[in-house]
């Protein structure tokens, strides 16, 4: 299982949010890589980055932070926030960043994804409130189910989907198991666990439920689990 501390990025600084809202923004850190070093002395391999002013925007919003990050760690990088085509994707795999994320375009043009996926290293962000998925920095329904979205992405050739629910995102409230559980089942993909992480509880149950991997952010930065611990321990 592979364990993705987390870095959102909002006006070059690291922080969380609670369930998506921008206003909600607490910040962890001015230097966010100094933050991914710690995480990479911690023994992570990997490192979730969400480009926050990029989703909103559409196009990259934080790429000097992004640079210094991959610059300053050997940790290897997935990244979203703002990608919605294949010079930006292009942009990034140039720059280092080891896989991208797709998620508002994922939903709005999945073929287009799925050609996409043959030629570049690509998760598929499936974000979901009350069942549906969300675009757009979440500010939008795609009105489609996010388990028919899931099944779309069922014989192509991206690398695993990253499954929030919404609802749970930030709020220290434990992870939605049986969500994730639906969209490995509907894709077949591996699935990393997103939204709600609370405590080790949660690591177990992504654990025992053979999901791929999960990302862990507020719950280490507001100091709910031992990272490093867990790190060593999965």
């Amino acid at each position: 299982m592979e364990i993705f501390p987390a870095i959102d990025l909002k006006d070059g600084k690291a922080v969380r949010l609670t369930k998506g809202i921008m206003d909600s923004a607490k910040v962890y850190s001015n230097e966010p890589w100094e933050l991914a070093k710690r995480f990479e002395e911690m023994g992570a391999r990997w490192l979730h980055i969400v480009d926050l002013n990029g989703a909103f925007a559409g196009e990259p919003k934080n790429i000097e932070q992004i640079k210094k990050i991959r610059e300053n760690t050997n940790l290897k990088i997935q990244l979203g926030g703002g990608i919605r085509d294949e010079d930006t994707i292009k942009k990034y795999l140039d720059l280092g960043i080891n896989r991208v994320i797709l998620g508002s375009i994922a939903a709005k043009e999945p073929q287009k994804v799925i050609e996409l996926a043959d030629k570049y290293p690509i998760a598929v962000g499936i974000d979901a409130k009350d069942g549906f998925v969300a675009i757009d920095g979440w500010g939008e329904s795609a009105g489609i189910k996010a388990v028919e979205l899931a099944k779309m992405y069922e014989n192509s050739k991206i690398e695993c989907i990253i499954a929030t629910d919404i609802s749970k995102d930030g709020t220290l409230s434990g992870l939605n198991i049986d969500f994730i559980l639906q969209i490995q089942d509907a894709s077949k993909k591996p699935v990393i666990a997103s939204g709600g992480v609370a405590s080790v509880e949660d690591i177990k149950k992504v654990k025992e439920n053979g999901i791929y991997g999960v990302i862990i952010g507020k719950a280490f930065y507001e100091g709910k689990i031992d990272l490093e611990k867990i790190l060593k321990d999965y």
